[in-house]
């Protein structure tokens, strides 16, 4: 048995660059500087991206550092 069977796509959120830039504070052009670097993960549907929320929290998760 496989535990890590792909999460269904339905279950999935999707967050537009908008959105993203608002929770990280940021510009929409950093957001897409990341998603153009490679460091945010992201899909393409037209002109437009779409970030998975999974991507900004493990974005998130790996941008911590400890200070002490």
């Amino acid at each position: 048995m496989n535990d890590s069977a792909p999460t269904p796509l339905s279950a999935i959120r999707f967050l537009k660059v908008t959105e993203v830039a608002a929770l990280l504070r940021v510009s929409r052009m950093s957001v897409y500087r990341l998603i153009h670097a490679g460091e945010l993960e992201a899909v393409r549907f037209g002109r437009n991206f779409r970030v998975p929320e999974h991507a900004v929290n493990a974005y998130l998760e790996q941008s911590f550092y400890d200070a002490g």
